[in-house]
């Protein structure tokens, strides 16, 4: 869909939420399956170093046995980008007999273009697709991993003013380009979907829900108590709910402008990690982390299983190891940045990497 297409549904429903219009670009952004690696407009952790893929492999594998190793058991990846992760992760669970034998991998993605990709990268595993999780299987245990998935969410932004919070929406203006404005009504959405400790945020601020990604939540919850199992996600955002607009669009691997060019942008808020955790917790999970994502690396054998790949390459090859390691686990890089948080039920021993330090 092009930027125009997009315009014109905007003006025909007329002032939109934000959540509408991030639903909107992403969808027609990822459907052209452009999006990753040094052609594209981003570069994610699977692609910056095959070890990251490997230890969250070893991660599931583990899982996996603590389980009681069942067989089958349903492998599932929510947005499996180009499939590189997940070519990766099997590769490394391998090393655990029966692992890749006793699972069934199912991927939830809407993108023909990056389904192509998945079964070119994945033709050994016989991946099956769906657009949701809800279509997945509910007769066997799980295990869901989902790298940079709730990121790519749509969220709600709302303002604080005088009156209370006021919802913020996107309208097309006079000269035909996109910009924003508030609801003439405050939200009555807004208490439930903010954090107490926001409610009374000073005028002016921003703070931002992703419904989406609680509803997610909900429905892993139902999964894991029905089904057992377990959930890793790996993605960014605060420790804490706080203010402020998180909204952002990539282009080249360089900031763009958000609202400019919907559709052909990479569209992306900051995770929540607080909230999740709040709502996970009141269906009864079991949550932990977050973790900084260095540190959770680090815990998993990222240095050691480096320079054991490093050891036998070439110098080209000996360097990109090194730099995409330093990269993934680099406090000024991606090592806090980036978050991993799981969730179990009640009971399940503390899972590999979330051991409190």
């Amino acid at each position: 869909m092009t930027t125009n297409a997009l315009f014109d549904i905007l003006k025909a429903e007329g002032p939109v939420p934000v959540e509408r219009f991030f639903e909107l670009s992403v969808s027609a952004y990822y459907a052209q399956g452009t999006a990753f690696g040094r052609s594209g407009d981003f570069t994610t952790a699977p692609e910056i170093s095959q070890v990251f893929g490997e230890l969250i492999g070893g991660w599931c594998a583990l899982t996996w046995e603590s389980l009681g190793r069942p067989d089958p058991f349903l492998l599932v990846e929510l947005g499996p980008g180009r499939g590189t992760l997940m070519a990766d992760l099997m590769r490394a669970a391998s090393q655990m007999p029966g692992f890749c034998q006793a699972s069934r991998l199912h991927l939830v993605e809407t993108s023909p273009a990056l389904r192509q990709q998945q079964a070119d990268a994945l033709s050994a595993f016989n991946p099956v697709w769906h657009d949701t999780l809800a279509t997945i299987p509910k007769d066997f245990p799980l295990l869901i991993v989902a790298n940079e998935f709730l990121d790519a969410l749509p969220i709600r932004q709302f303002v604080r003013q005088p009156d209370g919070w006021h919802e913020r929406l996107v309208e097309i203006g006079p000269k035909g380009t996109a910009c924003f404005c508030l609801s003439r009504e405050t939200s009555s959405d807004a208490k439930a979907l903010l954090a107490p400790s926001l409610q009374e945020a000073p005028i002016g601020a921003i703070a931002e829900a992703c419904p989406a990604a609680l509803r997610l939540i909900d429905e892993i919850a139902l999964r894991l108590q029905r089904q057992k199992g377990s959930a890793l996600f790996i993605d960014y955002g605060p420790l804490e709910s706080g203010i402020g607009d998180s909204l952002q669009a990539v282009k080249g691997h360089a900031f763009a402008p958000v609202l400019d060019n919907p559709g052909q942008v990479d569209l992306t808020a900051h995770v929540d990690f607080a909230a999740l955790a709040r709502r996970a917790r009141a269906q009864g999970l079991c949550v932990w982390g977050p973790v900084m994502q260095g540190v959770w690396l680090q815990r998993l054998g990222i240095l050691e299983r480096t320079r054991s790949l490093a050891q036998g390459a070439k110098p080209l090859q000996n360097e990109l190891l090194l730099s995409g390691t330093r990269r993934l686990i680099d406090p000024k890089e991606m090592g806090t940045l980036f978050k991993l948080l799981a969730l179990t039920l009640p009971g399940f021993p503390v899972p590999s990497g979330f051991e409190v330090s």
